[in-house]
Protein backbone atom coordinates (compact mmCIF):
# COMPACT_ATOMS: atom_id res chain seq x y z
CA UNK A 1 0.00 0.00 0.00
CA UNK A 2 1.64 3.64 -0.76
CA UNK A 3 1.51 6.16 1.69
CA UNK A 4 0.70 9.62 1.54
CA UNK A 5 4.21 11.55 1.39
CA UNK A 6 2.17 14.47 3.28
CA UNK A 7 -0.20 13.74 6.51
CA UNK A 8 -4.14 14.34 6.05
CA UNK A 9 -4.92 17.56 6.50
CA UNK A 10 -7.67 16.72 9.39
CA UNK A 11 -5.83 16.22 12.84
CA UNK A 12 -7.38 14.58 15.31
CA UNK A 13 -6.13 13.01 18.97
CA UNK A 14 -7.64 12.58 22.84
CA UNK A 15 -4.43 12.70 25.25
CA UNK A 16 -4.63 9.23 27.04
CA UNK A 17 -5.78 9.97 31.00
CA UNK A 18 -2.53 9.62 32.97
CA UNK A 19 -4.21 9.29 36.18
CA UNK A 20 -6.97 6.90 37.30
CA UNK A 21 -10.34 7.93 36.26
CA UNK A 22 -13.43 8.83 38.67
CA UNK A 23 -15.23 6.19 38.97
CA UNK A 24 -18.26 8.47 40.68
CA UNK A 25 -18.59 10.48 37.42
CA UNK A 26 -17.72 7.69 34.78
CA UNK A 27 -20.81 5.75 36.55
CA UNK A 28 -22.91 8.62 36.64
CA UNK A 29 -21.80 10.15 33.23
CA UNK A 30 -25.08 9.89 31.52
CA UNK A 31 -26.49 12.08 33.70
CA UNK A 32 -23.64 14.50 34.14
CA UNK A 33 -23.80 15.34 30.50
CA UNK A 34 -26.89 16.75 30.26
CA UNK A 35 -26.34 20.37 30.93
CA UNK A 36 -23.01 20.64 28.54
CA UNK A 37 -25.47 18.23 26.33
CA UNK A 38 -27.76 21.31 26.19
CA UNK A 39 -25.79 23.69 25.25
CA UNK A 40 -24.05 22.07 22.72
CA UNK A 41 -27.84 20.93 21.09
CA UNK A 42 -28.44 25.17 21.42
CA UNK A 43 -24.91 26.18 19.49
CA UNK A 44 -25.51 23.07 17.04
CA UNK A 45 -29.49 23.95 15.99
CA UNK A 46 -29.81 20.72 17.37
CA UNK A 47 -32.91 21.57 19.78
CA UNK A 48 -36.45 23.60 19.31
CA UNK A 49 -34.82 27.00 20.36
CA UNK A 50 -31.05 26.58 18.61
CA UNK A 51 -29.59 28.93 16.81
CA UNK A 52 -26.15 28.68 14.82
CA UNK A 53 -25.17 24.89 13.62
CA UNK A 54 -22.92 23.83 11.49
CA UNK A 55 -22.37 26.05 8.04
CA UNK A 56 -22.35 23.80 5.08
CA UNK A 57 -25.21 25.26 2.18
CA UNK A 58 -23.55 28.61 2.50
CA UNK A 59 -19.70 27.85 2.08
CA UNK A 60 -21.00 25.30 -0.37
CA UNK A 61 -22.44 28.36 -2.75
CA UNK A 62 -19.74 30.79 -2.18
CA UNK A 63 -16.87 27.88 -2.94
CA UNK A 64 -19.29 27.68 -6.22
CA UNK A 65 -19.81 30.97 -6.86
CA UNK A 66 -17.70 32.85 -5.72
CA UNK A 67 -14.45 30.59 -4.97
CA UNK A 68 -14.51 31.99 -1.62
CA UNK A 69 -14.46 30.92 2.25
CA UNK A 70 -15.37 33.34 4.40
CA UNK A 71 -12.81 33.14 7.28
CA UNK A 72 -15.19 33.88 10.16
CA UNK A 73 -17.63 30.70 8.67
CA UNK A 74 -14.45 28.52 8.97
CA UNK A 75 -13.61 29.53 12.60
CA UNK A 76 -17.20 29.17 13.62
CA UNK A 77 -17.01 25.58 12.12
CA UNK A 78 -13.93 24.89 13.21
CA UNK A 79 -14.82 25.53 17.07
CA UNK A 80 -18.13 24.18 17.34
CA UNK A 81 -16.28 21.08 15.78
CA UNK A 82 -13.80 21.41 18.70
CA UNK A 83 -16.41 21.60 21.09
CA UNK A 84 -19.01 18.93 20.09
CA UNK A 85 -15.26 16.74 19.72
CA UNK A 86 -14.88 17.46 23.79
CA UNK A 87 -18.60 17.33 24.46
CA UNK A 88 -18.29 13.08 23.05
CA UNK A 89 -15.24 12.49 24.29
CA UNK A 90 -16.50 13.13 27.76
CA UNK A 91 -19.67 11.22 26.84
CA UNK A 92 -17.43 8.05 25.74
CA UNK A 93 -15.35 8.17 29.01
CA UNK A 94 -12.05 9.48 27.30
CA UNK A 95 -11.82 12.19 29.41
CA UNK A 96 -12.46 13.35 33.03
CA UNK A 97 -12.48 17.05 32.56
CA UNK A 98 -16.36 18.29 32.15
CA UNK A 99 -16.19 19.69 28.36
CA UNK A 100 -15.09 23.04 27.92
CA UNK A 101 -17.23 25.83 25.83
CA UNK A 102 -14.07 27.40 24.76
CA UNK A 103 -10.97 26.06 26.11
CA UNK A 104 -8.85 22.79 23.88
CA UNK A 105 -8.75 20.90 26.77
CA UNK A 106 -7.34 17.47 26.19
CA UNK A 107 -9.67 16.95 22.98
CA UNK A 108 -7.24 18.24 19.91
CA UNK A 109 -8.85 18.74 16.59
CA UNK A 110 -7.64 21.01 13.42
CA UNK A 111 -7.64 21.50 10.01
CA UNK A 112 -6.11 24.34 7.67
CA UNK A 113 -8.47 27.39 6.83
CA UNK A 114 -8.57 25.99 2.64
CA UNK A 115 -7.13 28.06 -0.06
CA UNK A 116 -10.16 28.01 -2.23
CA UNK A 117 -8.85 29.02 -5.22
CA UNK A 118 -5.66 26.67 -5.45
CA UNK A 119 -6.49 24.02 -2.97
CA UNK A 120 -10.31 23.49 -3.66
CA UNK A 121 -12.45 22.23 -6.85
CA UNK A 122 -15.61 25.04 -7.16
CA UNK A 123 -17.73 21.77 -8.30
CA UNK A 124 -16.47 19.15 -6.40
CA UNK A 125 -18.69 20.44 -3.09
CA UNK A 126 -22.04 19.41 -4.60
CA UNK A 127 -20.93 15.79 -4.53
CA UNK A 128 -18.97 15.37 -1.81
CA UNK A 129 -21.80 14.21 0.55
CA UNK A 130 -22.58 11.30 -1.87
CA UNK A 131 -18.97 10.19 -2.71
CA UNK A 132 -19.07 9.71 0.88
CA UNK A 133 -21.54 7.29 1.40
CA UNK A 134 -18.71 4.29 1.59
CA UNK A 135 -17.59 6.11 4.77
CA UNK A 136 -20.62 6.32 5.89
CA UNK A 137 -21.50 2.54 5.75
CA UNK A 138 -18.36 1.42 7.31
CA UNK A 139 -18.57 4.41 10.34
CA UNK A 140 -22.07 3.02 11.20
CA UNK A 141 -20.24 -0.46 11.60
CA UNK A 142 -17.15 0.63 13.27
CA UNK A 143 -19.59 2.98 15.78
CA UNK A 144 -21.68 0.44 16.84
CA UNK A 145 -18.41 -1.73 17.63
CA UNK A 146 -17.43 1.66 19.48
CA UNK A 147 -20.26 1.86 21.91
CA UNK A 148 -19.57 -1.68 22.53
CA UNK A 149 -16.18 -1.07 23.24
CA UNK A 150 -17.44 2.21 25.44
CA UNK A 151 -19.76 -0.21 27.74
CA UNK A 152 -16.39 -2.34 28.21
CA UNK A 153 -14.37 0.41 29.19
CA UNK A 154 -17.24 1.76 31.79
CA UNK A 155 -17.05 -1.31 33.27
CA UNK A 156 -13.55 -1.25 33.48
CA UNK A 157 -13.27 1.88 35.04
CA UNK A 158 -15.65 1.01 37.83
CA UNK A 159 -13.79 -1.59 38.44
CA UNK A 160 -10.16 -0.69 38.08
CA UNK A 161 -10.33 3.44 37.66
CA UNK A 162 -8.87 2.30 34.14
CA UNK A 163 -9.50 3.09 30.32
CA UNK A 164 -7.86 -0.20 28.35
CA UNK A 165 -5.18 1.79 25.82
CA UNK A 166 -6.67 -0.53 23.42
CA UNK A 167 -10.22 0.42 23.03
CA UNK A 168 -9.00 4.18 24.12
CA UNK A 169 -6.97 4.33 20.74
CA UNK A 170 -10.29 1.85 18.67
CA UNK A 171 -12.42 5.30 20.22
CA UNK A 172 -10.27 8.09 19.41
CA UNK A 173 -10.00 6.43 15.98
CA UNK A 174 -13.50 5.96 15.21
CA UNK A 175 -14.02 9.63 16.10
CA UNK A 176 -11.05 10.74 13.99
CA UNK A 177 -12.36 8.61 10.48
CA UNK A 178 -15.93 11.20 11.76
CA UNK A 179 -14.19 14.03 11.86
CA UNK A 180 -12.58 13.57 8.44
CA UNK A 181 -15.25 12.70 6.59
CA UNK A 182 -17.22 15.59 8.11
CA UNK A 183 -14.77 17.90 7.15
CA UNK A 184 -14.49 16.51 3.98
CA UNK A 185 -18.06 16.10 2.64
CA UNK A 186 -19.87 18.50 5.09
CA UNK A 187 -17.26 21.39 6.44
CA UNK A 188 -15.96 21.42 2.53
CA UNK A 189 -12.31 22.50 3.82
CA UNK A 190 -10.63 19.86 1.64
CA UNK A 191 -10.77 17.63 -1.41
CA UNK A 192 -8.24 15.27 0.08
CA UNK A 193 -10.65 11.86 -0.01
CA UNK A 194 -10.79 10.41 3.59
CA UNK A 195 -8.81 7.56 4.02
CA UNK A 196 -10.16 4.39 4.86
CA UNK A 197 -8.50 4.34 8.49
CA UNK A 198 -8.27 4.85 12.07
CA UNK A 199 -4.66 5.60 12.59
CA UNK A 200 -3.50 9.28 11.95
Amino acid sequence: MIQSETPYPIQFGVDYPEAPLNRLTTFLRIIWIIPIGIVLSQVSGESFAAAGGTLMAAPLLMILFRQKYPRWWFDWNLALSRFGNRVFAYLLLLRDEYPSTDEEQAVHLDFPYPDVVNDLNRWLPLVKWLLAIPHYIVLAVLWVLAIGAVLIAWLSILFTGNYPAGLFDYVVGVMRWSNRVGAYAFLLVTDRYPPFRIGT
